[in-house]
């Protein structure tokens, strides 16, 4: 008897790879540019530029609206776009898909549209102390607004949360839980099918913030189980303007238009007005036609690439620096789980030294990183911390790049005095 065994893909090849990216073939400042800022936003590959080029060479019109060849092919594609996303995220239903400019928007429209018919005084909602502050400042005004509680999920001292305090909030029967599948800050990678499963059971419906997964790992919505899945497309190589909200088509149907105005309807009269069918119904106006064809050929990219793949490139990257840093830097103060627990995102300080003056240092050697709170004001305070810097992968980094950080951060210490 002989058992078959499954092809391992070959992996990435990031210095191939860096080919597809004409903006990190340039120097700063005398040096490589060294990219390490992707959670805050992704560089574009040269597929995505030229497909939204295309775009406003050959078929620049409206969509939906124009019965000619341009806004013909513009509808193709822009809907086409649709179809991608949604085989990108695992999802069998496109018209599920909702494009909204970013994670925020995304996150702002379950809390307007959803949130507003179904929160009500004394409901329950539960979020994360590690939220971005666009899964924090919705529920908050929302909140206040309803006279609902906010209930949060704590972080143990390693960056993960505490499961155990997630189970006695449920409890409390909340309404909506709403957490992030991985922490920008901490990189976090939270068990999201298992939360989902257990605040389904305890009558919750919930929302994912996905900003720091789609473009980082597999991400299979029907696997997860959640009712509400949001993420941007600048974080995962489309351009910027470009985002997503999923949601049940059971609820997309439910819930009120967010924006009004034209593409929305499918009758206006003077004192009343019928929606269009989901999800142009939450698509009010003329769209960002060319970042949804852009985001769409992104998609093609990422499963071209194949996001098993990925994900093992950015662990072995993450890996490679939660070893190399402590060693090369001496006094590096690094936050998080371990590697196995984490995306690729590695938030440090140097004892002595202000994050915004690393980076601005570190810029000096062509190296980008990002430095402050990156939006988690309530994680900083909870890790008693005014800021952090925060290196960040994606599929064009390579090991080289993280020797460079280490070299660059020993030149913060050297001027400083460490």
């Amino acid at each position: 008897m002989t058992t078959e065994t499954r092809p391992v893909a070959s992996p990435l090849d990031p210095v191939a790879l860096r080919a597809d990216f004409p903006i990190l073939d340039q120097e700063v400042r005398g040096h490589p540019l060294v990219y390490l800022d992707s959670a805050a936003t992704s560089q574009k590959p040269t597929s995505v530029l030229r497909a939204m080029d295309d775009y406003y060479r050959r078929d620049n019109a409206n969509v939906h609206r124009g019965i000619y060849a341009l806004s013909e092919r513009a509808t193709a594609d822009y809907e086409g776009a649709r179809v991608k996303v949604a085989r990108l995220i695992g999802v069998s239903d496109p018209h599920t898909i909702v494009w909204t400019r970013n994670a925020t928007e995304s996150l702002n429209l379950i809390a307007y549209s959803w949130g507003r018919r179904h929160i009500g005084r004394g409901d329950v909602i539960v979020l994360t102390e590690m939220e971005h502050h666009s899964n924090l400042v919705p529920w908050q005004i929302l909140a206040q607004e309803k006279d609902a509680d906010l209930e949060f999920i704590p972080i143990d001292d390693d960056g993960v949360l505490r499961q155990d305090v997630f189970e006695v909030l449920l409890r409390l029967k909340p309404k909506l839980v709403s957490f992030t599948h991985v922490s920008n800050m901490l990189g976090t990678v939270n068990p999201v099918e298992e939360m989902t499963r257990r605040a389904h059971e305890a009558g919750a419906l919930v929302s994912i913030d996905g900003a720091q997964a789609v473009p980082h790992m597999p991400v299979d919505i029907g696997a997860i189980g959640a009712d509400f899945y949001s993420f941007s497309g600048h974080k995962a190589m489309g351009p910027t303007g470009s985002g997503v909200l999923w949601a049940r088509r059971e609820l997309l149907e439910s819930m009120p238009p967010f924006l009004g105005g034209g593409d929305m309807i499918r009758e206006v009269h003077l004192r009343r007005s019928e929606w269009n069918d989901i999800p142009w119904k939450f698509e009010a106006g003329t769209p960002d036609i060319s970042a949804a064809i852009g985001l769409g050929a992104a998609a093609d990219y990422l499963m071209a690439l194949g996001m098993d793949r990925v994900r093992a490139h950015e662990q072995e990257l993450v890996a490679y620096a939660l070893d190399v840093l402590p060693r090369e830097v001496p006094g590096i103060e690094l936050y998080g789980p371990a590697a196995d627990q984490r995306g690729g995102v590695v938030s440090f300080n140097l004892p002595g030294v202000h994050p915004h003056d690393v980076a601005q240092v570190l810029d000096r050697f062509g190296v980008a990183i990002r430095a402050g709170h990156h939006c988690t004001m309530p994680l900083h305070e909870r890790l008693d911390l005014s800021a952090t810097a925060r290196a960040s992968f994606g599929v064009y980094n390579t090991p080289a790049d993280i020797d460079a950080l280490a070299a660059a951060l020993r030149e913060v210490q050297a001027l400083f005095g460490g």
